[in-house]
């Protein structure tokens, strides 16, 4: 209902992500944020992409407002903000991966920075195909939501019944693939994802991070997506909410890097969502949740489970 195609607002949010992306890379990035610098100031950065996504959502309401009426101007704002919600969510929990990804290979903090600017654009990239498959596919075949939501279920089932194994990524099938095609040195090079060594080249572990990095993303990248389309199926609320949730992704790394143990309960909240989430997509040819509903146990999912993760942290030590 009322799905934004302005093509020209398309075309400014596009100018809007290049410019973002570019102040990411330029500013954040080169700060070489970490633990050996101010993590404030990753944290006020973190701040500024938040209510930069706060003041896109009322924008967004005065242009429904203005457009289409209150109501629909008040259900816009609210899919954008649920949505949002949601794909930060997940986000966070990909930043764990991420950590583990480093902490693996043993890239420091300022060398992170480049894996991040690729990364982040390869993010963005790839989710903006997978919006537009999945916004076909919903137009075309609407019984593939409910095929969404059961995945969306069973994934969110999978995270809170079966214990997470450590992982070895030296063992895992990507690794073992890559030493067969690429010649790997066994030391980082400075920021070069490649070199060349007696005339052949080499690729370097950064290099190999970045692509268990993008490999990550587009892994979550399907849980994430559906998960949105339970909220709304208009294509520009869905690329909006998960590029706000991408933008900031650097400087909240920083922030969360030296916390993962803080929030080691926070996975089980975001298996929960997806369950609700799977739930909902699955009912709704029978039940119709409101979306504020939905918002309101998001919400409280997230909150009381970061809550209850530092407290039992908190009494532990």
């Amino acid at each position: 209902m009322h799905a934004l195609e302005t093509t020209w607002i398309w075309f400014a949010f596009t100018g809007f992500v290049i410019i973002a992306l570019t102040i990411d890379a330029l500013v954040i990035g080169k700060r070489h944020i970490g633990p050996q610098s101010s993590v404030r100031a990753a944290l006020l950065w973190t701040c500024l992409w938040i209510c930069s996504a706060l003041i896109f959502n009322v924008l967004l309401w005065y242009y429904f407002d203005a457009s289409f009426g209150r109501e629909v101007a008040n259900t816009k704002a609210l899919a954008f903000f649920t949505g949002y919600l949601i794909e930060k969510a997940l986000a966070v929990d990909n930043l764990f991966a991420f950590f583990l990804v480093f902490h693996h290979f043993r890239i420091p903090p300022q060398h992170q920075q480049r894996v991040f600017s690729y990364g982040i654009w390869g993010a963005v990239i790839m989710r903006l195909l997978l919006i537009l498959a999945g916004t076909w596919l919903v137009h075309e075949f609407h019984w593939v939501l409910y095929l969404m939501g059961i995945a969306l279920f069973l994934t969110g089932i999978k995270m809170c019944l079966v214990k997470e194994k450590k992982k070895d990524l030296a063992e895992t099938f990507v690794i073992k693939r890559l030493k067969q095609w690429l010649r790997i040195t066994p030391e980082l090079h400075g920021e070069h994802f490649w070199v060349r060594k007696n005339h052949l080249l080499y690729v370097t572990p950064l290099f190999i991070a970045l692509i268990f990095i993008e490999i990550s993303d587009l892994i979550f990248a399907f849980d994430s997506i559906p998960a949105i389309f339970a909220i709304t199926t208009d294509p520009f609320i869905v690329w909006t909410s998960n590029i706000f949730a991408i933008l900031g992704l650097r400087a909240l790394y920083f922030v969360l890097s030296g916390m993962v143990d803080r929030f080691h309960l926070l996975k089980y909240g975001i298996a929960l969502i997806l369950v609700f989430v799977g739930m909902k997509m699955m009912i709704e040819p029978w039940v119709q949740v409101p979306m504020g509903y939905s918002l309101l146990v998001i919400a409280t999912i997230l909150v009381s489970f970061a809550w209850v993760s530092v407290i039992s942290r908190t009494k532990v030590n």
